[in-house]
């Protein structure tokens, strides 16, 4: 048995169901959890004006890494706190702790995969053992009945198939004790001005749909409430398009995001659920949406960088792309004069947070109306968004922009439909654009065509209390 192991937490910051932490525990006499502020995740994108990590981001890791050391304490543990690049601060610890090999959570994309590379390399040199576990997914790809280089290039045909002929693992334990080694330098949970230049800790809107707090306390007592105290997952695909309010949707994401919150510990809560209270389409659904970000992590895993070029997995070459500084300004502000995006932007502006029905909306607005390039604005998602995940923000926007996964060629978002059928009434776009307060449900979605008579009387003036619109918004109505 190895006498020490380093744990090093990413995007698993839990203790239930982590099998490298627990696995480590069992290895090992002593461990020692640690977790890295990796700096580059902060800096700041020059050319696009914002931070790669953003101040609500930062604020739910910040939560999420002080909930984890506070779990690992009442375990007899503790979390030690560095800040630099994970593969020379870890590869220091290592000789400076004598530990004999590092265990970890296995990441897909480029940079996380770069860094373990990196990683790898340097531990080679002190013969420290280096051994990564996948756990971030409902199943894992040595189970699927395709090897990931062949993954299905459409969502259903790989649904269908795991669905069929792969069982899901059962969740690992959480371990009861962890055996920290004396005299182990902790370190601090940095400030975020100190990761964010010039930053503080944003406001928490009273308009936003949850005041999100990270950690795996508040995630599991976020499932806990949404199926069990509130019973809202037997509605789900019923509301789960909604655009206002707390229980619409699970909000699961920004847990799964860091990993806070297990899938698998979803998915055996929801079996559990429909034991005792029943199954439904919307029980199903709820795993069927986890079963998608699977999926996004798996095409991740198939194409590498390539998601991340504004080409897009299908390598299309043809298509050309805007650079407009001033139009993608527009959009980041909510400013493009078509309510329902304005709306959408604002509410992820002043809460880090949009629903998915917003998300589809506002990135389709982006790439097809505006035809901007589409990798600024899964930027600036990844940049705002309290529940990022590398691969569905990345995935999902070559989707939209008609670069990935999608068996519909030149999928379009009719933005004046989806504004009619998911926000009726215009309560949503009221909410976050209180200029428009007057406007009664008939005219709010093409506030562009108010005459002057109608913008009197309704006490809005375009281009001076709402921007004129930048695009021609008539032409969804033709459609």
């Amino acid at each position: 048995m190895p006498k020490r192991i380093i744990y090093w937490f990413r995007n698993d910051l839990r203790l239930h169901d982590n099998e490298g932490f627990f696995k480590a525990t069992q290895d090992a006499e002593e461990v020692i959890p640690v977790f890295v502020f990796d700096t580059r995740q902060f800096q700041q994108l020059d050319r696009l004006g914002f931070p790669k990590t953003g101040t609500f981001r930062a604020k739910f890791l910040l939560e999420s890494v002080q909930n984890l050391q506070d779990n690992l304490r009442k375990k007899g543990g503790n979390l030690v706190i560095r800040t630099g690049k994970p593969e020379v601060v870890l590869s220091e610890l290592a000789r400076e702790y004598a530990a004999e090999a590092i265990y970890t959570s296995k990441e897909a994309a480029q940079e996380e995969a770069d860094i373990e590379t990196a990683l790898s390399k340097k531990l080679k040199v002190d013969n420290v053992d280096f051994e990564v576990f996948w756990q971030s997914t409902l199943y894992h790809p040595r189970d699927l009945p395709f090897w990931v280089s062949r993954i299905p290039d459409t969502f259903t045909e790989f649904r269908k198939a795991v669905e069929k002929l792969t069982k899901i693992r059962p969740t690992f334990a959480t371990p009861t004790v962890v055996r920290l080694p004396e005299g182990i330098e902790i370190g601090k949970i940095p400030e975020i001005y100190e990761l964010i230049l010039f930053s503080s800790l944003p406001v928490s809107d009273a308009r936003g749909v949850l005041p999100f707090h990270g950690g795996e306390t508040e995630g599991l007592r976020r499932l806990k409430n949404y199926f069990w105290d509130t019973d809202h997952l037997k509605v789900y695909k019923e509301t789960r398009n909604g655009l206002l309010g707390e229980d619409y949707s699970s909000k699961f994401s920004a847990w799964l995001a860091y990993g806070c919150v297990s899938p698998r510990h979803i998915y055996e809560e929801v079996k559990r659920y429909e034991a005792q209270r029943g199954a439904n389409e919307s029980t199903y659904w709820l795993v069927f949406e986890l079963l998608w970000r699977d999926y996004f992590r798996f095409i991740t895993l198939k194409f590498g960088s390539r998601i991340f070029k504004v080409s897009g997995i299908q390598h299309n070459i043809l298509q050309k792309w805007e650079n407009n500084q001033e139009r993608f300004q527009q959009w980041i502000n909510g400013k493009t004069g078509v309510p329902f995006v304005d709306a959408n932007m604002r509410e992820l502006q002043l809460t880090g947070f949009m629903s998915n029905r917003g998300r589809q909306n506002v990135a389709s607005f982006l790439a097809k109306d505006l035809h901007l390039n589409w990798t600024w604005g899964a930027a600036y998602f990844e940049s705002q968004l309290v529940d990022y995940d590398v691969c569905s923000n990345w995935g999902n926007w070559n989707y939209v922009a008609g670069v990935g996964n999608d068996p519909r060629e030149n999928r379009y978002f009719n933005i004046h439909t989806q504004a009619t059928r998911y926000d009726e009434q215009g309560e949503y776009v009221k909410t976050w654009l209180p200029q428009l307060a007057n406007v009664p449900a008939a005219k709010i979605h093409q506030v562009w065509n108010l005459s002057p008579a109608e913008q009197k009387t309704f006490g809005v003036q375009l281009g001076n209390d709402y921007p004129k619109a930048i695009v021609n918004g008539n032409k969804w109505l033709k459609r």
